[in-house]
């Protein structure tokens, strides 16, 4: 086994949980260390005041970027500009060079950002931040395992029904996907998660994952305010993106005598 396979083997085992925000077993850690530094020999261990990746992020699987933080500088010593360098295998199955990072800008501060042109799939990239000639850190992952979709958009509901006695209703909310997302021709297929509270609340209730963009949500108390979220991830995938904005239902407070009528006026028509 070449170092390039040792290196995907240790690394891309931790880098989901890496990534996604979970942390991976230190064994892991250990050894993913000790191969990105068989490859690269500059690669210190990371310090607290050494830039550190946080998370690498594709919206769509036709773009991604990659963060870091900034380093913290102690006493006199200081690091020097912060590069980010790439390297990936061709279908070959032969390994590059390593390049350095196309876009520093587009994707904000400590980040770059790898347009269409620059991003593959399903090859295997292999990415490390460098000061004065030093890896301070490295990362390896596939750009499939990195997909967090943007948040679905235009959130709203419908009432569906109210209970005889007044006291709960049913309501239908609906949602589109994100622009960006590529699911008429199925390059993208979304689950989404549903999760609503009563303003006043701190527990978040979280409905099952689900296909479709829209969902009921049975038995709300009337008179009462809710605040609904949406948040999406790709079919089988563990990494869910950013929720959507907050969605706002009020349900006005209706009293038995309405609803009996409403229902005894339905019946006659």
């Amino acid at each position: 086994m070449d170092l390039w396979q040792l290196l995907l083997t240790l690394a891309l085992a931790g880098s989901s949980d890496a990534f996604s925000g979970s942390e991976p077993t230190a064994a892991i850690l250990s050894r993913a260390s000790w191969s990105l530094q068989s490859v690269n020999p500059g690669l210190k261990t990371n310090s607290s005041k050494e830039p550190k990746f946080t998370k690498c992020r594709s919206p769509e699987r036709e773009t991604f970027s990659c963060h870091w933080t900034d380093a913290v500088h102690h006493g006199s010593k200081s690091l020097g500009p912060i590069q980010l360098f790439y390297t990936r295998r061709n279908i070959q199955g032969q390994t590059q060079e390593w390049k350095e990072c196309p876009d520093y800008v587009s994707a904000g501060e400590n980040s770059c950002y790898f347009n269409s042109s620059f991003t593959s799939v399903w090859i295997p990239y292999c990415i490390k931040l460098t000061s004065n000639g030093d890896t301070v850190d490295g990362k390896c992952f596939s750009v499939d395992e990195i997909v967090q979709p943007d948040p679905p958009i235009a959130l709203n509901w419908t009432l569906l029904n109210v209970s005889l006695t007044g006291i709960h209703a049913d309501i239908l909310v609906r949602w589109e996907a994100p622009p960006n997302a590529d699911i008429q021709k199925g390059w993208m297929v979304l689950e989404y998660e549903l999760q609503y509270k009563e303003v006043n609340e701190t527990k978040w209730k979280m409905m099952d994952p689900i296909l479709s963009t829209s969902v009921p949500v049975y038995s709300l108390k009337v008179d009462k305010e809710y605040e609904v979220l949406v948040r999406s991830k790709r079919r089988n995938s563990r990494n869910y993106g950013e929720f959507s904005e907050v969605l706002y239902v009020t349900l006005p407070q209706m009293n038995q005598f309405t609803c009996e009528e409403g229902k005894r006026n339905k019946r006659l028509k």
